[in-house]
């Protein structure tokens, strides 16, 4: 007979196996390292140890949807017959999609949204003006720290793993239920390890390491496992690549991305007055499924062709291919340090296409108003808007048409992604889809 269970021991998984015979019990003791993930998954489920596969209810910290997904889980939660939320400062409603309100529909969905928040006293409800990309807004107000276990109802929620945070998407009704309960049901996954090494090259950055990364894997190769970066090369990355590369964690399929924490980490987070944290670091002795190498000074800068993440090569193989339309922004790479990069690209340049650049939250855009980087932009012909996701998922400010190429620093470049699903979107760093704007085809810095 086989019965295993937690123990506590240093942290670490304890199987005890017994093998009953007549005369008499033997028992064996295996211990189990665990990895960053599944400590923390441990820790908010009550348990001593969790190991790969094991089925647990965790409590949240935090509770994220936007105006797509939050009336979905409304509606949901008003089904459950609760009166009010679990906890209206563990509640976070970002309308960023489809505002400001393209349509009567996005209007009605943002309302219904907005009305909830009020109703249920949301302290963490930020409206149009306030807003930002909910996956660049939360770290910023400091609502997302190390060893949280944080669920969004959208899949990019896996950013906030490069705090430290145990961070995922879940679905609408799981949201409706976390709200309600301040739990979430989740299967332990399993992990694989990223040793980085080496420093990024100039005009490389965790864009392209990501995008390396899901050329190599593929979109499948993470599927429900943890993506855990480690290694000497980490503390190279900046936070805003950190941010990048867990964002896209998912774009493997991965449940979701996470890195150490550090002295960077730990400075990003006392710069945004968060709240106190708690350090998880993997055993030495953690299970990975796999642990994949990457030298950070061997990648170039890259593009993904359509129509997966998966389809990347450097920029420098990526032949003659012209494009209508640049996008620098989103969830992915909306932020100062992006935007930095497209400015350093295009000044003294015009744009030789339609290029809309979106600053990810109010507060990145006056800081790059105040350094000058719009009017480099608007001086280069490029629009500049208010936050929002809008053309990352053909919702507005850039809708492609039939036969339409666009460079975008998005996340993904499905079929009809930004539009016609006859169009094309090639995904590329914020240099990248610069360098690409003035050329008026995919280009190196």
């Amino acid at each position: 007979m086989f019965f295993a269970f937690g123990g506590k021991n240093n942290d670490k998984t304890e199987k005890i196996v017994y093998n009953k015979r007549v005369e008499n019990i033997r028992i064996e003791v295996i211990y189990v390292g665990m990895t960053m993930t599944q400590k923390i998954l441990a820790k908010k489920a009550g348990l001593d140890s969790v190991s790969a596969g094991q089925l647990i209810m965790a409590q949240t910290d935090l509770v994220l949807a936007n105006d797509i997904t939050a009336p979905v889980a409304i509606r949901e939660f008003e089904k459950i017959g609760v009166k009010s939320v679990f906890d209206r400062e563990k509640i976070a409603l970002v309308p960023d999609h489809f505002t400001p309100n393209k349509d009567i529909k996005s209007a009605q969905q943002a309302k219904q949204m907005r009305d909830f928040a009020h109703a249920q006293g949301i302290v963490n409800y930020f409206e149009i003006g306030e807003m930002g990309i909910e996956h660049a807004l939360l770290p910023e107000k400091g609502l997302t720290v190390a060893g949280d276990v944080i669920i969004g109802a959208d899949s990019h929620t896996c950013t906030y793993g490069a705090l430290g945070a145990f961070s995922t998407g879940v679905g609408s009704t799981d949201m409706a239920g976390g709200m309600a309960a301040g739990e979430i049901w989740l299967k332990v996954p399993e992990a694989i390890c990223f040793r980085l090494t080496g420093k990024l090259r100039a005009w490389v950055s965790g864009k392209d390491v990501i995008l390396y990364i899901i050329g190599r894997i593929g979109v499948d190769g993470a599927l429900y496992r943890s993506m855990e970066f480690a290694g000497e090369g980490v503390a190279s990355l900046t936070m805003d690549d950190r941010f990048t590369i867990a964002n896209m964690a998912v774009e493997a399929g991965a449940k979701n991305g996470i890195f150490p924490v550090d002295e960077q980490t730990i400075a990003y987070v006392k710069e945004h007055g968060g709240r106190e944290f708690e350090i998880f670091e993997a055993d030495a002795d953690a299970e990975y499924v796999e642990t994949v190498e990457i030298d950070l000074s061997e990648i170039e800068p890259m593009v993904a062709f359509p129509h997966l993440p998966e389809n990347a090569r450097p920029v420098s193989e990526a032949g003659d291919i012209p494009i209508d339309q640049v996008v620098i922004g989103s969830c992915t790479n909306g932020r100062i340090s992006d935007l930095r990069a497209a400015a350093k690209v295009l000044a003294g340049k015009k744009v030789a296409v339609r290029t809309i650049i979106i600053p990810a939250t109010q507060k990145i855009y006056m800081q790059a108003m105040e350094e000058g980087l719009l009017k480099i932009f608007i001086e280069a012909g490029a629009a500049v808007s208010t936050p929002t996701c809008g053309p990352c998922l053909g919702g507005h400010m850039g809708v492609l048409a039939k036969g339409e190429r666009c460079v975008a620093t998005t996340n993904r470049n499905f079929v009809g992604r930004m539009g016609h699903t006859e169009s094309e979107v090639y995904l590329a760093s914020p240099a990248v889809a610069a360098a690409s704007a003035a050329a008026g085809k995919i280009a190196l810095p």
